[in-house]
């Protein structure tokens, strides 16, 4: 009986086997195994609710932290008077959250930054108006009162008037395009200081303060337009045209910043006399929550300082209240999102080695270190009304986990979140609840609302609809790996196998990294992988590969000294752990060592070249996407953060694949999108002819009016055909 039920129980799991479904790249990138999520989510003033859209975009609706209970209807297409929304894109609520900013439309400019057609959205009265009619809109926002808007239009700010039906008046008049920026950033702030808006109203909301852009100064950069489909450009079907746009490279001129204030009933502006180097920075503005008081922060261009000045945005005159060091850079973190709208502000410092939080008086007086250790504070989420308890994130106990704590101000911490894997957290007005999203390598996001002591109160998505789709797929296994090299190093990897993985075979290898400073790629979170939740390397894991991707020197979460020694020589380092990191796999007994391939996108695929032109021959072929060929090629703010200029480093820059192609070893497929305003099309340009004159044979693909992202259309489909297609052909015949 039991060698018939054995027996009758192996043929369930073989024709089991038979007859699961198989991942297609429609599956890809479709997203149809991608996970659910609590979209837009805002927290709401009374500090018991949040705001979401639905899962149709139709609606904006109020939900209760406590149970997850839709309590309200803000917003319904079907029901608004007045027409012009027929899907909600984004939204922006009113602090009196009387009106709602309703985005109706979006036409992306470039990483962070679009324009958009905005709907003022009376809650009360269920009636829609046009922000503007004079055009789209970019970054609008709201003053403190709710009873004004200001929005950024062709390079110039303006304010629209609530309380006086609309009114719209135009504060700036110089804006002029590739020329001079009123109130958002240009291309290179925009990018690397990861913001799309750089105006703000003072707490009374009588005045507007912004950073000014020249960047009359800064060199033009152009790519050519075609006539292409998805979209078409029609005007460009017989003639090409060209996009023209300023981008410092490393080592040229800046666009020159000033911050100026308004006031609104005077309609007076001001310069504010803030001490700033020639080349200097501004990444960041805000109005604390006392009047005419703002907080203006500088970098100068190493980086490597980051001062505070309280400003008077009457009298213009500043004062410096804080100076954040480091000998090499100070990391953005520490000024992406300080908040100074109360007494006192927590800075994120890796003065110690390891990224921490520091309260400070908002006078810029050091109360206490409020976290210490070996282990990095990744997120600083807020603190509650007594300004005693301050949250987080961190990854205590292991850089490849993070968790939500609670510290108050005597040094007394709290670990929150228990289930073992990644948390991040959303906190309602005031701290006294939260929205957790949590995941592993192989748990899909689970969304649970929890208390300030980290009760769970209700789950609001778990994400089971995906889980039944993923129990009908042969999906092989997944793990965490760690790695030794050969210098001593241990490094942190994930690994996909096959779901009939015979350790007695030998498999073909593709290695996928990014290996950018401080960025990680390798946690126990499901969103893991090139695609979430591994998906596309399930699929390669189907066709017979290992899929294996290391974090190597020079990533993140792991402190100060793992993250910075590769400063002043990005990509030897960091390409000598990849190989390091072939040559272990090669020993494992179940690896072909004469089929690794290696691939990567942006810096990923800088790092495929460095690694395939490190000398060691390790790699049978790589695909290298959109890659940096030489850092010269690319923008100040990013590359001399990490090397300096080129005149003050030229050997640091000689350190790149335009300089070592020569030792290029592997078959190669280059890809690139003509239209890429990121990393330009020449630096692939430029590497193809540097091969040609070699005369070493490669593959290329180049994507008409495409970015740096390689969509649009059938664009990303044809973009991992041909990616599959060059590694079956290399490793699997």
């Amino acid at each position: 009986m039991n060698r018939r039920i054995l027996f009758v129980a192996t043929l369930w799991m073989v024709a089991m086997a038979m007859f699961a479904q198989q991942i297609t790249l429609d599956d890809v990138v479709n997203y149809k195994y991608s996970p659910k999520s609590v979209r837009e989510v805002t927290p709401l003033a009374d500090g018991e609710s949040y705001a979401c859209v639905s899962e149709d975009s139709k609606r904006i609706e109020r939900c209760s932290f406590k149970t997850g209970e839709v309590t309200e209807t803000l917003f319904d297409v079907e029901t608004a008077r007045g027409g012009g929304v027929r899907l909600v894109v984004g939204y922006i609520m009113s602090p009196d959250e009387k009106n709602i900013l309703i985005e109706a439309s979006r036409t992306s400019i470039y990483r962070r930054s679009a324009t958009s057609d905005y709907y003022i959205y009376n809650v009360k009265n269920k009636t829609l108006a046009p922000l503007s009619n004079g055009g789209p809109q970019e970054c609008p926002k709201f003053s403190p009162d709710g009873n004004q808007i200001a929005f950024v239009r062709d390079n110039n700010i303006f304010l629209v008037k609530l309380l006086f039906n609309n009114a719209e008046s135009q504060i700036t008049k110089d804006g002029e395009r590739n020329k001079i920026i009123n109130g958002k950033p240009d291309w290179v702030y925009e990018e690397e200081f990861s913001f799309n808006c750089a105006f703000d109203f003072s707490a009374d909301s009588e005045m507007l303060a912004w950073i000014r852009f020249d960047e009359s100064n800064v060199k033009t950069f152009s790519f050519p337009w075609y006539r292409g489909t998805a979209p078409s450009k029609d005007e460009y079907a017989l003639y090409p045209g060209n996009f023209e746009y300023k981008y410092p490279k490393a080592g040229e001129e800046n666009a020159k910043v000033s911050v100026l204030s308004y006031d609104i009933k005077s309609r007076v502006t001001r310069t504010m006399q803030v001490p700033l180097d020639a080349d200097g920075y501004i990444p960041r503005i805000q109005f604390t929550g006392e009047k005419d008081k703002l907080m203006v922060l500088t970098l100068n261009r190493h980086q490597d300082r980051l001062d505070f000045y309280a400003v008077n945005a009457r009298s213009t005159t500043a004062q410096l209240i804080l100076r954040e060091e480091n000998k090499r850079y100070v990391d953005e973190d520490a000024y992406a999102d300080v908040d100074f709208s109360r007494d006192q502000f927590v800075l994120l410092s890796e003065r110690d080695g390891y990224q921490h939080m520091y309260l400070y008086t908002i006078g810029g007086q050091l109360v206490r270190q409020l976290t210490s250790g070996e282990y990095e504070v990744t997120d600083y989420y807020g603190t509650d009304a007594s300004g005693k308890n301050f949250y987080y994130a961190s990854n205590e106990g292991s850089p490849l986990e993070k968790y939500i704590y609670k510290v108050d101000a005597s040094g007394k911490k709290t670990k929150l979140s228990t289930e073992k894997g990644w948390h991040e957290a959303e906190f309602s007005t005031g701290c006294q609840y939260y929205l957790d999203k949590y995941s592993n390598l192989t748990t899909p996001p689970v969304y649970t609302l929890c208390n300030a002591s980290g009760k769970s109160l209700k789950v609001v998505e778990d994400n089971a609809s995906l889980k039944q789709k993923l129990a009908s797929l042969s999906l092989g296994t997944k793990e965490l790996i760690s790695v030794n090299t050969a210098d001593g190093i241990q490094l942190n990897g994930w690994m996909v196998k096959p779901h009939d993985f015979d350790a007695s075979k030998k498999y073909p290898v593709v290695m996928y990294q990014y290996g950018g400073p401080g960025y990680q790629m390798v946690f126990n979170s499901y969103s893991n992988g090139f695609t979430s939740g591994l998906i596309w390397e399930h699929r390669l894991a189907e066709k017979g590969y290992i899929v294996v991707c290391v974090d190597g020197r020079g990533t993140g979460g792991r402190g100060s000294d793992f993250k910075r020694c590769t400063y002043m020589k990005m990509g030897d380092l960091e390409s000598h752990d990849q190989v390091e990191t072939a040559l272990w796999l090669s020993k494992l007994p179940y690896v072909d060592k004469s089929r690794i391939a290696i691939w990567g996108w942006s810096f990923g695929g800088f790092n495929t070249l460095m690694s395939m032109c490190e000398g060691r021959g390790v790699f049978n072929c790589g695909v290298a996407v959109a890659p940096v060929t030489d850092w010269r090629f690319y923008d100040t703010v990013y590359t001399e953060r990490f090397m300096r200029t080129p005149q003050e480093n030229p050997a640091g820059y000689d350190c790149s694949p335009l300089h070592r192609f020569e030792k290029i070893k592997g078959d190669l497929l280059l890809i690139h999108g003509m239209a890429d305003d990121n990393v330009h099309f020449q630096n692939s340009a430029e590497l193809a002819e540097a091969l040609v004159q070699l005369d070493y044979q490669f593959d290329m693909q180049v994507y008409t009016n495409r970015n740096h992202s390689i969509y649009g259309g059938n664009t990303r489909h044809h973009l991992l055909t041909r990616i599959e297609n060059f590694l079956d052909n290399h490793l699997l015949k």
